[in-house]
């Protein structure tokens, strides 16, 4: 075995001595515990060299060391097999999903399973109206000149818009602009529409043509880029209990979760390495650790999140965990893809 070898491995037991016991690890403990067939002296002899390389760093004289930033993510670069989880846990997911009846439910549920199974704050981003295909959309009349539109993703998403007409609304010509409608945009998503609905505005009439042109930008417009993503959390009592693992307080972390728009921001630039790593094969994980989310309240956090739905690396949303560095990457990266493939076959029906 190499030296730089040997030192990946007494990197590794570094990491998964203190994520297990939150102390800092010795080298004598590495002996204790580790089979790693080497003396003391030369465990002493890599661990100054990794401290010196940045990937392990020394809390207190005369203590042991803790992992850096930069060596958690040597080691989760490190790691080429993610263990699948077990058979029960499988079981779980699948048969917690099932029973969801709506969008709305399955995505709580999932959120709930995922910081149930990471002990971890868990996060799922709506699918976004832009990247989903669209399944149906309902015209219906509330009174004289109301019309509201109801526009159904493939994945179950439901957004509502009313549409205001200059005069009585003509039920045959709704209709006819229901059935070219759906005719022209089932199975396409937003990129996609554009051409389509032009084609359907132009088989109306003049007279038609204001309520066509306010129905068909109220669609365009919904699923615009613009259009406002959400996401659901669940989870955040599980901070509390990893408290000691912030030197600070948890309080900077709790503020950025309350900031929506930054975990869709982190959660959308995690969806460009997703589309990136992933080469059209399937979703891969994405990892921010620490200092790499860019945000100072985040900077002892970390972030794995993973795409999903879509087919192939297509993702039309993100899930993932947001918990301390000090967390287990190996389980916590294994229950986000479990999770976020159940998900992917649960909304693809």
């Amino acid at each position: 075995m190499s030296s730089s070898e040997r030192q990946l491995q007494v990197l590794r037991a570094i990491v998964q001595d203190y994520v297990r016991s939150r102390e800092p690890v010795g080298s004598r403990n590495l002996v204790d515990r580790h089979n790693l067939d080497v003396s003391p002296a030369t465990i002493r002899n890599d661990m100054a060299a990794l401290e010196e390389y940045g990937y392990i760093a020394q809390p207190h004289t005369s203590a042991g060391r803790i992992p850096t930033d930069k060596g958690y993510r040597l080691f989760v670069d490190q790691i080429s097999v993610i263990k699948p989880l077990s058979e029960v846990e499988r079981r779980a997911i699948a048969e917690l999903l099932e029973g969801a009846v709506d969008l709305d439910d399955v995505l709580e549920r999932t959120v709930r399973l995922l910081a149930h199974l990471t002990q971890q704050v868990a996060v799922v981003q709506y699918p976004s109206l832009r990247r989903s295909a669209l399944r149906h959309v309902e015209l219906i009349p509330t009174d004289a000149r109301h019309l509201l539109v109801v526009i159904i993703t493939a994945n179950g998403r439901v957004e509502q818009r009313t549409v205001e007409a200059a005069q009585d609304l003509d039920e045959t010509m709704v209709a006819e602009l229901r059935a070219r409608l759906n005719a022209e945009v089932a199975g396409r998503n937003a990129a996609r529409l554009r051409s389509v609905l032009t084609g359907v505005e132009e088989a109306f009439p003049p007279a038609d043509r204001a309520l066509v042109t306010a129905v068909l930008a109220t669609i365009t417009d919904t699923l615009s880029e613009d259009a406002e993503e959400r996401i659901v959390m669940a989870g955040t009592a599980n901070l509390a209990r990893a408290d000691l693992d912030f030197t600070r307080t948890i309080g900077p972390v709790l503020e950025a979760l309350e900031e929506h728009v930054v975990l869709l921001r982190l959660l959308s630039e995690m969806a460009a390495e997703d589309a990136e790593q992933s080469q059209g094969t399937d979703h891969s994980l994405a990892v921010r650790i620490g200092r790499e989310t860019h945000y100072e309240n985040l900077q002892e956090a970390s972030i794995v999140a993973s795409g999903y739905g879509g087919e192939g690396a297509a993702s039309v949303g993100q899930l993932g965990i947001l918990g301390p560095t000090r967390m287990d990457y190996p389980t916590t990266m294994a229950a986000v893809r479990a999770v976020a493939r159940y998900l992917s076959r649960f909304l693809g029906g």
